[in-house]
């Protein structure tokens, strides 16, 4: 956990604890943030602005582990955005601190009556809330915005509910973008997003096939719930705070042994040593989907051809992030 101070910082919630007092009192965001994405932005800049208005600050109130895997472990949630990059993400909307709820079956049957006035009145002391309008807590997911409103009226706590947020003609949601990465259309789940959808791994070391086809690449591997195509990508990799143009393989690497699913980075004009190192690699543009060479100079041939797009496509995208 870091310090309340630091631009994005985290504080874990524990029913049987109090809440420090410099922490209590904020206007607070309630929501999955999973991507934080457009529609989670339209939140943080309600509770912003409600902040505001009451002199408080801005925080967002999430659940960790997502309440899928608790209840359908068989069928994990793809997710996007793991713990530590969504706080961080979250603090670049302007949410600069993060509550996280350790969720489990004992927190889901709590209800939803008791989640509003023992957590976010009694422990934290909200100043006023936001939601968005699909918004559901407590046991049974009774809790809704309407009864937030209802109880927020009755301790003069204001309630912002969000309606959808609309991009492109289409509401946008954690599920819309999911379903676009299954599909390998990263351009248009970016658009969705308001930045390219990021990973964030350590780089491990591989077969080094690459370095003897003249591509060495830097190999993540992502979490188990990855529903990313398999395909190849124009890409960007954060290295030591400093974006950096690439071509990425997410797959089995049919063409050599159809492993466990990996990221393999060639990044363009770089010569320094990542192995250990924490790295973003964001996801610009689909440029084809996984295939098998028959031959080693038929792959060359075609990882010449994929580099060259990527280095055009990538030549044309504006810097992004900061």
């Amino acid at each position: 956990m870091t310090t309340p101070a630091d631009p994005s910082s985290s504080f874990v919630l524990d029913f049987d604890k109090p809440v420090p007092a410099a922490l209590r009192g904020a206007v607070i965001a309630l929501g999955n943030f999973d991507g934080v994405h457009r529609g989670h932005a339209e939140l943080a800049r309600e509770a912003t602005e409600l902040g505001k208005q009451l002199d408080r600050r801005p925080a967002a109130l999430t659940f960790e582990p997502h309440p899928r895997s608790v209840f359908r472990p068989e069928e994990p949630v793809f997710r996007l955005t793991p713990p530590a990059l969504k706080t961080e993400l979250l603090g670049q909307i302007g949410l600069p601190l993060t509550f996280v709820l350790p969720f489990n079956r004992d927190i889901a049957a709590i209800p939803a009556e008791k989640f509003i006035a023992d957590l976010l009145f009694a422990k934290l002391g909200v100043s006023g809330l936001v939601c968005g309008y699909d918004f559901h807590f407590g046991q049974g997911r009774r809790g809704d915005p309407e009864m937030l409103q209802a109880r927020g009226e009755a301790q003069a706590v204001p309630v912002v509910v969000v309606p959808p947020y609309v991009w492109n003609g289409e509401a946008v949601s954690s599920t819309l973008i999911r379903n676009l990465l299954e599909q390998g259309d990263v351009a248009r789940a970016g658009d969705y997003i308001g930045r390219p959808w990021l990973v964030r791994g350590i780089i491990a070391h591989g077969d080094k096939r690459g370095r003897d086809l003249g591509y060495p690449t830097a190999n993540m591997h992502l979490a188990r719930d990855c529903r990313l195509k398999y395909g190849i990508y124009a890409v960007r990799m954060k290295i030591d705070g400093v974006w950096h143009d690439g071509v990425a393989s997410f797959g089995s690497r049919p063409t050599f042994d159809d492993g466990a699913p990996r990221l393999e980075t060639f990044v363009f004009d770089f010569a320094g040593d990542l192995y250990g190192s924490q790295v973003d690699v964001a996801f610009v543009s689909w440029l084809r989907g996984e295939a098998k060479f028959d031959s080693l100079p038929a792959l060359i041939a075609q990882m010449d051809a994929d580099s060259a797009r990527a280095r055009d496509i990538l030549g044309q995208t504006p810097p992004f992030l900061p």
